[in-house]
């Protein structure tokens, strides 16, 4: 499996990250050990999670499944010192109960987060190092970008944080490209440790003009990214959670917000690829972003069941030519 810098640290992490959102909830415990043994053997290293996964999937309770599981699984044996661990605190939800629908679906515009305050961020690492039985995390993100928090008191608390000795590096996901300009701006006056990964939802689709999320990658987050290679991307949903394969893709939420003559050119050169090659869609997308070069990604996979982790490691052995490479670049308006 290759591997690529994160930022300019010298640390080498897996090129394909394997998420664990739904390791303790959706994915059994059984499961989630398979996945995790696999991934590992493969040469897989660089392991994702958050304190609030996965409180949305359980009739109970705020989160912290996710890392309980890894937790224990890495206090067996050696394998703490096998992966690269990243955790997410600020994401935790203070009213659940709220959100959660009587249909068993959540309503996010009733969520209220905890933020990133000092104290919060202080007790929910803490909070993270007890369930994942470990005494340092290797990268840290604020999960939720929080404006209601002066942005100082956010990054002095991170820098006492990693002056501890208990997380090694930051980074920030969700966020927009000005406020990492910010961020980083605050970090160079002050002393204080800047984020060396971003972490947004990115794929081989490109929003339409005029849709603008803080959470996907957008032109100014590329351009940002191109010219400041000491940020490593790490794009979850590479693959929107099957939108690829033509037969989920009537109805898929995650294909709403993409829809667009644009989207369908560049779903058929994908289809045409994948013919050509015959892979599945998924695994081309995969494949294309794995082969991308500016700015060089991580590709951060989160699958359900033990099939759809078969069915994304191929990716890692389909290799794609420059006119390949070109012909999906150049599809779309």
């Amino acid at each position: 499996m290759k591997t690529v810098e994160l930022g300019r640290t010298g640390e080498q992490v897996s090129q394909l990250a394997l998420g664990c959102m739904l390791m303790g909830t959706r994915t059994d415990e059984a499961t989630s050990r398979q996945m995790l043994d696999r991934y590992v053997g493969a040469g897989g290293t660089f392991l994702d999670t958050a304190d609030c996964y996965c409180w949305w999937h359980m009739p109970a309770g705020n989160g912290g499944e996710s890392e309980e599981l890894l937790g224990r699984w890495m206090s067996e044996g050696s394998r703490r010192d096998q992966v690269f661990l990243a955790t997410k605190g600020s994401g935790v939800v203070q009213n659940p109960d709220d959100a959660r629908m009587a249909d068993g679906s959540t309503d996010w515009s009733r969520v209220r987060f905890v933020g990133a305050g000092a104290d919060t961020l202080r007790a929910a690492v803490d909070g993270s190092l007890r369930r994942l039985r470990t005494d340092h995390i290797d990268l840290y993100y604020v999960h939720v970008d929080d404006h209601n928090t002066p942005l100082e008191e956010t990054l002095e608390a991170l820098a006492g944080i990693v002056q501890s000795g208990k997380v090694r590096y930051i980074g920030w996901s969700n966020v927009r490209a000005w406020r990492l300009e910010r961020i980083r701006q605050l970090c160079a006056q002050h002393g204080w440790p800047a984020p060396v990964a971003v972490q947004q939802q990115h794929s081989y689709l490109r929003p339409p003009a005029g849709r603008q999320y803080a959470s996907v990658v957008g032109d100014e987050h590329m351009d940002y990214l191109q010219t400041h290679d000491d940020l490593t991307l790490v794009a979850y949903s590479p693959i929107l959670q099957g939108a690829y394969e033509p037969e989920r893709r009537t109805g898929h939420r995650m294909l709403a917000g993409y829809a667009g003559p644009d989207t369908d050119a560049r779903l058929a050169a994908v289809d045409q690829l994948a013919a050509e090659l015959d892979v599945t869609p998924s695994q081309v997308v995969l494949a294309w972003m794995l082969h991308q070069t500016e700015p060089e990604r991580v590709a951060l996979m989160g699958p359900r069941t033990l099939d759809h982790y078969d069915a994304a490691m191929p990716a890692l052995d389909v290799k794609l030519t420059a006119e390949q490479l070109t012909a999906l670049d150049a599809a779309g308006t």
